[in-house]
């Protein structure tokens, strides 16, 4: 059972860099045509997605958020990183990693973290 999990702090303080984590257990991230993405979902309204990662290690973000995401990947640990710049408050949300494939129902959700942008 494919299984994914965030973690990272709960609280960024304006203008730093927001940090999360994404383990994968029961699933290699390099497995082909897999893709791992981080989607948000600010107070009150819908679901945003942020960009990918793929099993090769292309990556695509939101061109709505500029270049303040990142992400990247340690296939040693199977794990995927979000890296957020500049954060603002209106980046306050619940961050979920999303693992997912264009041609199956693969669609495996993480249960989602709560990160407050707040001084």
């Amino acid at each position: 059972q494919v299984q994914l999990q965030e973690s990272g702090p709960g609280l960024v303080k304006p203008s730093q860099t927001l940090s999360l984590t994404c383990t994968v257990s029961g699933d290699s991230i390099t497995t082909k045509n897999k893709y791992w993405s981080w989607i948000r979902q600010p107070p009150g309204k819908g679901l945003e997605w942020i960009g990918y990662i793929s099993y090769s290690g292309s990556t695509y973000y939101s061109p709505a958020l500029k270049s303040r995401p990142s992400i990247s990947r340690d296939t040693s640990k199977n794990q995927f990183t979000l890296q957020l710049s500049s954060v603002i408050p209106e980046d306050t949300a619940v961050y979920y990693c999303w693992g997912h494939s264009p041609d199956t129902w693969y669609d495996y959700w993480g249960q989602g973290t709560q990160v407050t942008v707040s001084s």
